[in-house]
């Protein structure tokens, strides 16, 4: 059975609106602060509206048990030093990542204002979600935006056979007149772990050249996946390169550790701080070229990427045409929630006393 039909089979979907508002109180009855239930939830949101489930709603769980086990400060004091005139750092005292990066967003949208560009490291911080959410920020006032972290290494490096890289997503997203973004969201392995896990819950295989078993070999087995493979298959140099690039921005202009230095995600200790570090930017196109230049030319290049010829049967998209056109049909359909995710669901409803999302016939 395909992916597709085996998620058909197995998901249910509920309104945006209703799990919103349940994941917001669950984080709020677990303890979070209004600001952190506010912004982890909008990312996990983002990931869920925009198709990526890996980093959506079926997160709520896991960062619960972060929050109430000692890992993550459910009520952080954010510190933000601007030590140039474009360059600040945040220490995001061990809250969540998605707090930490919303403000080190909108310190650098303040910063590249005055500056034309404005970089924001961020320290003691935790896992953030998908990138896109901040770049995209950005975007939302006219600023070009970045959205770089590291996080613990489960990527091998290519022709490697131990962990090295986290997956160090990357994410790019610039403003478009009358359209949606030019949107890049990726992940510098083939794969995210978090779709591993997904397709552990569809008990589907993994598509093949995407992860490894604890000997460097390719597996499909997602029970058996130890490591992931770089992005770029037989040219996977390539992001392990792009992964090294976030891990420079991301670890060691933070001061933090790198990739092989963090505690696991996924592992035993939810007691102890993992210290992650981050890395925003924002660009103000005016700083550079006139505004009607830059978007004449964003215009021009999506107009005739769009309009490209493409191969028989496919289509030619831009970044973030998919994402859009999944937003735009789960706004009607409501927001998949697959089999794990759905457990998850219930069991925070009972414990919290909390209304679990209704589905959707």
């Amino acid at each position: 059975m395909s992916v597709a039909a085996s998620l058909e089979e197995a998901v249910v979907h509920a309104p945006a609106a209703e799990v919103e508002r349940f994941c917001r109180s669950v984080f709020l009855a677990a303890g979070a602060d209004e600001a952190t239930a506010d912004t982890a939830t909008r990312a996990m949101m983002h990931g869920s509206q925009l198709g990526v489930d890996s980093h959506g709603v079926r997160l709520l769980d896991h960062y619960v048990h972060a929050m109430t086990s000692g890992r993550v400060n459910p009520r952080p004091s954010l510190a933000i030093t601007q030590t140039t005139a474009a360059v600040a750092s945040l220490d995001a005292d061990h809250g969540h990542g998605a707090l930490a990066a919303y403000r080190a967003m909108e310190k650098a949208i303040e910063l590249a204002e005055t500056a034309g560009i404005g970089a924001v490291s961020i320290r003691n911080s935790s896992h953030f979600g998908p990138a896109g959410a901040y770049a995209l920020e950005a975007t939302a006032k006219g600023y070009i935006g970045a959205a770089f972290c590291n996080s613990d290494s489960f990527v091998r490096l290519h022709d490697g056979a131990m962990r090295f890289h986290g997956t160090n997503p990357i994410s790019f997203a610039v403003p478009i007149e009358g359209q949606k973004p030019w949107f890049l969201d990726m992940a510098t392995s083939a794969i995210p772990y978090n779709r591993v896990k997904l397709y552990r819950s569809l008990r589907h295989e993994l598509p093949a050249g995407v992860a490894s078993d604890a000997e460097g070999r390719d597996t499909q087995d997602p029970w058996l996946v130890e490591m992931l493979a770089p992005v770029g298959g037989e040219f996977g140099f390539k992001g392990a390169g792009l992964a090294g690039l976030v891990e420079i921005l991301s670890a060691v202009l933070s001061g933090m550790r790198l990739s092989f230095d963090l505690l696991p995600m996924n592992g035993s200790d939810f007691s102890t701080p993992r210290g992650l570090g981050a890395f925003v930017l924002a660009m103000k196109p005016d700083a550079f070229v006139p505004q009607d230049v830059f978007q004449a030319g964003m215009q021009r290049y999506v107009g005739v990427l769009r309009s490209s010829p493409a191969r028989e049967g496919m289509k030619v998209m831009a970044p973030g045409d998919r994402e859009w056109a999944i937003a735009e049909e789960r706004e009607t359909h409501g927001i998949p929630l697959d089999p794990a995710t759905q457990e998850a669901f219930a069991k925070l409803a009972e414990r919290y006393g909390i209304e679990a999302p209704p589905t959707m016939p």
